[in-house]
């Protein structure tokens, strides 16, 4: 008996209603610019033909449990991708790109036990991508997002940016292993300054370069935490982040802790160590006045 092309798909590109030419699952923490990235790899997508599966719910199939979808680069209405997702993926057409991200985690939360996407195939995707960004500038950006929600205080807020910072340390853990693991991992802030390094992305993840410039600030989870009336990346100062939250107090306390991290100075030794300096100057100051008088 015949197969059918339809029966010889995985089952993962026939619910997703075509068969991707490149697919690529994104991890990194949350206002470390992943989605100024992905909209990158969106615009320079085959024909500009793209599937994007937003902040998927890790550990499980991206296909159910996606934050939202976009369409050749287009919001596509989640609900209905949700009833039937091939309905509104299918139009990008195969050899479309095929991204699908996970923030605030990454492939070293996850074993074999336990899958970052669950029961879809992980052989399907042609990279796992790592997204990182300089310490100071993410903690101060991620600490801004945070004081922002009024729901939150500051309590809870301090608990969700330390243990964030915990999964940061082991994700730049794995981008210190990229080439041996089979990882492509793109730094932020280098990736803001120099147009070389995203074409060189761009031609080692096979993509053509249609568009290599920073793009429109990107509105997902509220868009810069910092600069809301910006509408063009390149009017962005994500390089002084920490410099305009240094008067903070509440920033000046959690650096004092992140200070006597040991792991993650280590860290920051191999891959910022200009954070990791900083960081060392203020680990020798005490963080409460000393003396009489309480």
């Amino acid at each position: 008996m015949a197969i059918s092309h339809a029966q010889a798909l995985p089952q993962e590109w026939q619910a997703l209603g075509f068969t991707p030419g490149l697919s690529l699952r994104v991890f990194g923490m949350r206002r470390s610019g992943n989605h100024a990235i992905l909209s990158w790899l969106q615009r320079n997508a085959p024909n500009r033909r793209s599937v994007f599966l937003n902040n998927c719910k890790p550990g499980t199939d991206p296909l159910q449990n996606s934050r939202g979808v976009a369409v050749n680069g287009a919001h596509a209405p989640q609900h209905k991708a949700n009833r039937n997702m091939a309905s509104v993926t299918q139009d990008a057409g195969d050899g479309a790109l095929f991204l699908v991200s996970y923030e605030d985690t990454s492939p070293a939360e996850f074993d074999i036990n336990r899958q970052a996407s669950g029961r879809f195939d992980e052989a399907l995707f042609s990279h796992n991508v790592l997204i990182y960004r300089s310490f100071l500038n993410w903690s101060a950006s991620l600490l801004k997002k945070m004081q922002a929600n009024d729901g939150y205080t500051l309590v809870r807020r301090n608990g969700i940016v330390l243990r964030t910072i915990d999964s940061y340390i082991r994700l730049l853990g794995l981008v210190r292993q990229a080439q041996d693991l089979g990882l492509v991992a793109i730094c932020y802030d280098r990736w803001m300054r120099s147009a070389d390094y995203r074409a060189q992305f761009l031609q080692d993840l096979g993509l053509g370069q249609h568009d290599n410039s920073l793009g429109e600030v990107q509105h997902y989870g509220g868009g810069s935490s910092f600069q809301k009336q910006a509408s063009s990346a390149a009017e962005l100062q994500t390089d002084r982040r920490w410099q305009q939250m240094r008067s903070d107090a509440e920033f000046q306390a959690m650096l004092h802790m992140a200070a006597r991290d040991a792991a993650l100075l280590e860290e920051l030794e191999a891959l910022f160590p200009e954070d990791a300096a900083y960081l060392k100057n203020v680990a020798q100051h005490q963080p409460l006045p000393q003396g009489e008088g309480l």
